[in-house]
């Protein structure tokens, strides 16, 4: 099995097909490298596509210290898979927690990514009282991971609002995710949730970086994703080379909930940076 290892020693488990343009895709919280199977297999045909499980996720290892696990360190880890690879610059592919780690990874690294799509990122990302209802329920749960078992818990995550249209449209597919999460490490998705959810900062924060950023970066929303809809927005308005796509009655997942949607706008995307016709904002 091939891993790449990071500058703490953690081993990261990663699949890559194909060759051409690099991609690398970094998967949600609920989610793991096994989510991107339909974009490594569209995108391996023209491009070299890498995903890999986060650490805290098998068959990467899962560090037991709570402090092994926060945003910086997911940044880090994304950059240890590109160097591994031996990969200068890649488009940098995220979903909601991954998405948060592609938008800093382009603020930290802006030079090792061709672009940035930031999909489903948000929750629990605006100041107020949004935020601490977010960080209570993630504490929460990262405890009854602990306490109640992975199998559990991760029923009742699998059924969050968000999920719902996912549900309704493809029970297999929303079968297959939910049973994938009930077969995560209880111990690596409570160390995640403590280190990396419950403590990553507020976008909010980053308003002046985000306006120097010049990475061309892509954000898409699903519109019954309601919490991600105000962030989505906010990251429109400060990012110069930023745009936005509103997926209709879609909810979170949305490369898994819409494949077909989710590509095209990605191989569009993705297309005019290469020929070098993505915008940059006045």
């Amino acid at each position: 099995m091939p891993f790449a290892t990071t500058d703490d020693g953690v081993r990261l488990y990663y699949e890559e097909a194909g060759s051409g343009a690099p991609i690398l895709f970094i998967h949600e919280f609920a989610g793991d490298h096994r989510s991107w199977a339909a974009q490594m297999r569209y995108f391996a045909r023209r491009n070299r596509v890498i995903a890999y499980a986060a650490r805290g996720y098998p068959p990467s290892d899962i560090p037991e210290e709570p402090e092994r696990y926060s945003q910086a360190r997911a940044v880090a880890d994304a950059l240890a898979v590109l160097d591994h690879l031996a990969i200068a610059s890649a488009h940098i592919v995220g979903l909601s927690m991954g998405g948060f780690a592609a938008l800093h990874f382009g603020l930290a690294h802006p030079g090792r990514a061709r672009s940035l799509v930031v999909a489903g990122c948000g929750y629990g990302a605006t100041p107020g009282p949004e935020r601490e209802v977010f960080q209570t329920e993630s504490a929460r749960t990262a405890q009854a991971f602990l306490t109640e078992g992975m199998a559990a818990t991760a029923a009742r995550y699998a059924e969050s609002p968000a999920r719902l249209t996912f549900r309704a449209k493809d029970p297999m597919g929303y079968a297959e995710f939910a049973a994938r999460l009930a077969a995560h490490s209880a111990l690596g998705s409570a160390r995640t949730m403590q280190g990396v959810q419950c403590r990553r900062p507020s976008l909010w924060d980053f308003a002046d970086d985000f306006g120097r950023l010049k990475v061309p970066t892509l954000i898409i929303a699903g519109d019954e994703d309601t919490a991600t809809l105000e962030p989505a927005l906010f990251l429109k308005r400060h990012i110069a080379t930023a745009a936005l796509m509103v997926f209709p009655a879609t909810g979170h997942a949305l490369n898994l909930e819409e494949p077909d949607l989710f590509n095209a706008a990605l191989a569009r995307f993705h297309a005019q940076i290469e020929a070098g016709r993505w915008p940059l904002r006045a």
